[in-house]
C-alpha cells in the first residue's frame, strides 16, 4: 500500500483560536452590559435604569464587535497560504491504468 499524500491538518491555526475566544469573550461582555436593571419592588418602573445608554448604545455595539471579531477569525487564512490553494483532497483523482 501506499502513503496517502493527504496530511492532517487543522482548519484552523493558533492565531485563529485566539481571535475566536477574544471575539467571544467580547460578545460575553456586551450581554453582561445588556443585564440588569431589575426594581426591587415589582410594582416600580425605574425607566433610567432599563433605558440607560450603557444597555441600549453600548451593549448591543460590544455584542456586534463581538461578532464582528468572530467572523473574521473564521474567515482569515492561515499565513502562508493564498487564495486559491487547495487541499490535496479536493484535487482530481488520477486512474492508474
Amino acid at each position: 500500500m501506499e502513503k496517502s499524500p493527504l496530511k492532517n491538518q487543522f482548519l484552523f491555526t493558533k492565531e485563529n483560536y485566539t481571535f475566536l475566544l477574544i471575539g467571544l469573550a467580547v460578545v460575553a461582555l456586551g450581554f453582561i452590559l445588556m443585564s440588569g436593571g431589575g426594581s426591587e419592588a415589582p410594582n416600580e418602573f425605574n425607566e433610567a435604569a432599563l433605558f440607560s445608554m450603557r444597555r441600549i448604545r453600548i451593549a448591543p455595539t460590544v455584542v456586534l464587535i463581538g461578532f464582528g471579531i468572530t467572523i473574521y477569525s473564521i474567515l482569515k487564512s492561515p499565513k502562508g497560504t493564498t487564495a486559491g490553494t487547495t487541499f490535496p483532497e479536493d484535487q482530481p483523482i488520477k486512474n492508474k491504468q
